[in-house]
């Protein structure tokens, strides 16, 4: 019986005694803690939805979501590709922490086929994935009686020891990876079913999967993380919805992502969750733009996805929740991160422990709630790639240094070669769109930066300086990877 295992035994044991405490002091056992839902777009751009500024794409259940909750602007994953920030929205901590980092570059695969990824997520066949000695999210909220599901795109590997049912949730519905990869199937809780997907109804699919969820468990706190395939390509929008957008295939896709939320939201109302449930949705990473039509805009922000540049980190976040969010309408540019999804919803659960590794997301109960005056829990936030350190961020100012393994983009190199780079320095606060480097005026400024980016060295690591970092842990390699040609 692996570790993990026994601790999810553990917290079963801890729930039934509380339960069976609060019975014989003669108090309901009737649970009020909040539900969470975490709805995950892939590949969408900050520009892509109405509230975001949008001009061809029509999203009006975000919009009114917006209107009653919270949006967020400076919200950041913590990777612009999606392996590694689907690993740090779960495990609260940076990629390069928990192995999802460069490990993945150079991925054994099956029969020791050695799997070029330079965008540094996994693929179908590898060894590699999220290590089931992570503390994830299920596992974090299941001492409070929380039964989580999964519905949609995991991506964190496709080997039986990485199921997301074997990582800690409670149920799972959906397919191993994004939609461009092959054998592309879908897994019910450990079984893998013979009928195809239909591309087409994905979106739908897991809508319905997701409304069902709900019903099915409104009567104890959940935690639903539904992640969608869409609008990373290729594009497959539902009848319904193919060809009404102005804005192409691209628009029809976010656009019936749109219509999900709104049935999420609607079957929430039905069930009489809407005022214990907070809902969120966000992006993986900034847009595919090489994919040109197809791909989604972060206008303002330069470049996107594969970019440590603004696009690619930074993406929309909308958060609703009528009973728990105090200050409808409210517009945040403090900073915020996935990371935070793990401690943040833990002290909503009112769950006091913490996990027993280390991790870097914040508490960030007062400012999603609204509390006056509350502020960011981040004092800077570090753009890493990988394990490649790209940035830091400290209240306006992000600093990026010399001579990053990055151009305008990472597929317009010639063969991944290194390109020399000066570093630079922005005020994100007047130049969101990064185009006028402060440098040369600020030169105090450099170097606090440049010192902060020294301790995460020392701390996580950087491949482009030789650091080691001190505090990094392995990724899942298994022992019977999935054979993909099968």
């Amino acid at each position: 019986m692996n570790l993990k295992r026994i601790r999810s035994l553990i917290a079963a044991a801890m729930v039934v005694s509380s339960s069976l405490l609060a019975a014989e002091n003669g108090k309901s056992i009737t649970n009020p803690k909040p539900n969470f839902i975490v709805i995950l777009a892939d590949d969408l751009g900050y520009n892509d939805l109405g509230c975001y500024g949008s001009p061809l794409i029509k999203t009006p259940n975000l919009d009114q979501m917006a209107r009653e909750g919270v949006r967020f602007t400076s919200f950041y994953v913590g990777a612009p590709v999606c392996t590694p920030s689907r690993a740090a929205l779960l495990t609260g901590c940076y990629p390069a922490r928990v192995g999802m980092g460069d490990d993945l570059v150079n991925q054994p695969g099956f029969g020791n086929v050695i799997t070029k990824s330079f965008v540094k997520v996994i693929h179908s066949g590898s060894k590699l994935g999220l290590n089931p000695d992570e503390t994830i999210i299920p596992e974090m909220l299941k001492p409070a009686g929380y039964f989580s599901g999964l519905i949609g795109k995991w991506h964190l590997g496709d080997a039986p020891e990485f199921n997301p049912v074997r990582e800690g949730f409670d149920s799972y519905f959906g397919v191993p990876y994004s939609n461009d990869m092959k054998p592309f199937y879908f897994i019910n809780q450990t079984e893998r079913l013979k009928k195809p997907p239909v591309m087409d109804e994905l979106t739908a699919t897991y809508t319905d999967h997701a409304t069902s969820f709900i019903r099915a468990h409104r009567d104890q706190p959940f935690f639903l993380y539904l992640a969608h395939n869409m609008p990373h390509t290729p594009l497959t929008p539902g009848k319904r919805f193919a060809g009404h957008s102005p804005r192409g295939l691209y628009g029809d896709a976010v656009e019936e992502i749109d219509w999900s939320v709104g049935e999420i939201v609607k079957s929430l109302k039905e069930n009489k969750l809407d005022d214990r449930t907070l809902v969120i949705f966000l992006s993986d990473n900034g847009p595919w733009i090489v994919k040109g039509e197809n791909g989604g805009s972060a206008f303002p922000l330069r470049n996107g996805k594969t970019s440590s540049y603004e696009g690619g980190f930074r993406v929309p976040c909308v958060m609703w929740g009528p009973g728990i969010l105090k200050n409808p309408g409210l517009v945040s540019d403090e900073i915020l991160t996935a990371m935070d999804f793990l401690p943040t919803f833990a002290a909503l659960a009112g769950i006091s422990h913490k996990p027993e590794k280390a991790i870097d997301g914040k508490d960030a109960t007062a400012l999603i709630t609204g509390q006056p005056g509350a502020k960011s829990p981040w004092p800077h936030f570090y753009y890493y790639f990988g394990t490649e350190l790209h940035g830091v961020r400290e209240n306006q100012y992000k600093l990026r240094p010399q001579n990053i393994l990055q151009n305008e983009d990472i597929y317009r190199r010639d063969e991944f070669a290194k390109v020399p780079m000066p570093a630079v320095l922005y005020d994100l606060s007047w130049d969101i769109s990064e185009q006028k480097s402060i440098l040369k005026d600020h030169e105090d400024i450099q170097k606090h930066l440049e010192t902060l980016m020294n301790e995460s060295r020392q701390t996580l690591g950087d491949t482009l300086t030789g650091a080691k970092g001190k505090e990094n842990r392995p990724p899942g390699v298994s022992e019977h990877p999935v054979n993909p040609k099968e």
